[in-house]
């Protein structure tokens, strides 16, 4: 069993679970079993109270934990399942203590930092690395953040419990470039890392993360001042698609230092499966817009699965899908719905609250109305069932009792278990359910299978005292729970491609292997525009046709005067 511990230095958002996530991929490429995981120094228990501003996307995992986006990007490239002991917090880590200290379990002593607090991390490091190679760990925050000291003091304590041989630090930091000196500056890095060797831990690998090349003096320079070998400072540049890391760690000979420090005899594969996913990103045959209609459009992370996902579409088609971030409040305004024109697809993620609901709303009219492709995701499928309830049954008051309680006609509605509930962390309808698909549907189609499962993050469902009025007027319930009989897909009829479903089907897609809704959607939105650009070309046509004809209806009528005077020109 091998350890590597990913921290980072001088700034955060540096890149430290992408590099993790590249780094298990190739190891994987290898033969070797990798799981990541993620370890957060804030003292919330879990990040699903947290707000999107704050803190971006919530990804859940398998069995209904909260985590960290960052545990999106290690299922997307490694093939682990992970689980909630993949994902500690401070939280964690101190409700677990003291709960130990209330039952009696520390035998009376004086609970502290070190060793309690310290040995429930290192027990969490033992758990979350069963049946695999290598347990990767990616220390969030900062070195040097106080919350996460004893999280470093415990990888210091378990490096001398484990030895050297079986235990490695990688050290993610920043070369700038500062424009007026016109030059890549390392003084940041050698002060993360002499923060770091203060606390006790002398990193393997330094990783530096610069938008410029990195000349051999700089690294020579690195070298000495962190007291690593030049092999060890890697340079990990800016790419144009996270999916070309792996290749850009592989080319600086990460993965082979890696498996060198281990004295691993682990070569890597004549034939890369990163190699064909690259390929098609960087050769798309075909083209498309995909509108994504939000109320955290602005925020980078808020729908960091939703965008993968959908690039992960493209690669499945071979075509680069083109992503128009739409505010949905916006589409509330006078001609906001201009907004809507010229995109092949509209997709409307999930989300919680009531602003841009209307607007959310109106981009599901418009897509049923002028039969573009239309993608719900969990509130998504909500907001078509409203439009549908308002436009096509004339329920004017249909809502949901999430945006509005006193609804007169309730066609969303909160789950009865929902009702008592106080407590908002982690208390939703989260992780993996079992949904049966209906023959003959598209939804059914694009799975290719009756049974499938998905995960869940939501407290309101679809109100079953409609679902009878909605099935007659055209919506089809293709996907339902079948043990509790919830809606969890619905589809329009008489649309070319109109799904949406209650579950999130993004965090179980990867760039190897596209979600099957996500890549019947791409293709549908393919083949909208190819329709829409025949009808261009029909219509571009049809005013050449009818000028001819006038000019012929002019020359006819005036040949009869033409006739009096000179027949013979006239014919």
């Amino acid at each position: 069993m091998k350890y590597i511990f990913v921290t980072g230095g001088v700034v955060s958002s540096l890149g430290k679970g992408l590099t993790a996530a590249a780094l298990g991929a190739l190891l994987e490429v290898r033969g070797l079993r990798v799981r990541i995981q993620k370890f957060d120094p804030y003292l919330n228990v879990d990040p699903g109270t947290m707000s999107p501003f704050q803190h971006g996307e919530v990804y859940v995992l398998e069995d209904g934990a909260e985590t960290d986006l960052d545990l999106g990007h290690y299922e997307r490239f490694t093939s682990g399942k992970l689980s909630r002991l993949n994902s500690l917090s401070s939280g964690q880590v101190y409700e677990s203590v003291i709960q130990n200290e209330r039952r009696g379990m520390y035998l009376g002593k004086t609970v502290q930092v070190i060793p309690h607090v310290t040995n429930e991390i290192k027990e969490r490091i033992y758990q979350g690395g069963k049946d695999v190679d290598v347990l990767i760990t990616e220390i969030g925050g900062t070195t040097g953040d106080i919350e996460g000291l004893p999280f470093l003091e415990a990888m210091r304590q378990f490096a001398l419990e484990v030895g050297p041989r079986d235990c490695l630090f990688i050290h993610v930091t920043l070369v700038p470039y500062l424009g007026a000196a016109g030059e890549l500056k390392t003084k940041p890095t050698q002060q993360s890392v002499a923060k770091l060797r203060e606390i006790g831990i002398q990193p393997h690998i330094v990783v530096c993360r610069c938008e410029h090349p990195m000349d051999q003096g700089m690294r020579d320079k690195i070298s000495m001042f962190c007291n690593v070998p030049v092999k060890a400072v890697v340079e990990c540049r800016d790419v144009s698609s996270i999916y070309e890391l792996p290749h850009a760690l592989q080319r600086e000979g990460m993965d082979d230092l890696v498996v060198d420090l281990f004295g691993m005899k682990r070569p890597m594969p004549d034939k890369n499966p990163w190699d064909n996913i690259v390929q098609r990103i960087n050769n798309p045959r075909h083209e498309v817009t995909i509108g994504v209609v939000g109320k955290y459009i602005e925020l980078q992370d808020a729908y960091k699965s939703v965008y993968e996902s959908v690039t992960h579409a493209g690669i499945a088609n071979h075509c680069r899908v083109n992503v128009v971030r739409i505010d949905a409040e916006d589409l509330e305004a006078k001609n906001g719905l201009e907004l809507l024109k010229n995109l092949d697809g509209i997709l409307v993620p999930g989300g919680f609250g009531d602003r841009g609901t209307e607007g959310k709303i109106a981009a599901a009219k418009y897509a049923r109305e002028n039969g573009v492709p239309y993608y719900g995701l969990c509130l998504g499928l909500q907001i078509a069932v409203i439009e549908f309830c308002r436009n096509v049954l004339k329920l004017k008051g249909a809502n949901s009792l999430e945006f509005d309680p006193d609804a007169k006609e309730p066609v969303i509605m909160i789950m009865e278990e929902q009702k008592k509930i106080v407590d908002k962390g982690a208390t939703m309808r989260l992780g993996s359910y079992e949904c049966q698909l209906q023959p003959g549907t598209l939804a059914r189609k694009a799975y290719g299978q009756e049974y499938v499962r998905e995960r869940h993050r939501h407290r309101f469902e679809v109100n079953n005292a409609y679902v009878g009025q909605m099935q007659r007027a055209g919506l089809t319930i293709s996907g339902i729970n079948p043990r509790r009989n919830l809606v969890e897909i619905v589809e329009i009829k008489k649309h070319p491609w109109f799904v949406a479903v209650q579950f999130h089907p993004e965090f179980q897609s990867k760039p190897s292997e596209a979600h099957p809704l996500f890549a019947a959607f791409v293709k549908a939105a393919m083949k909208h525009k190819s329709g829409a650009a025949k009808k261009v070309a029909a219509k571009s046509a049809k005013p050449g046709k009818k000028k001819a004809s006038a000019k012929k209806k002019a020359a006819t009528k005036k040949a009869p005067a033409a006739k009096k005077v000179e027949p013979k020109a006239a014919e």
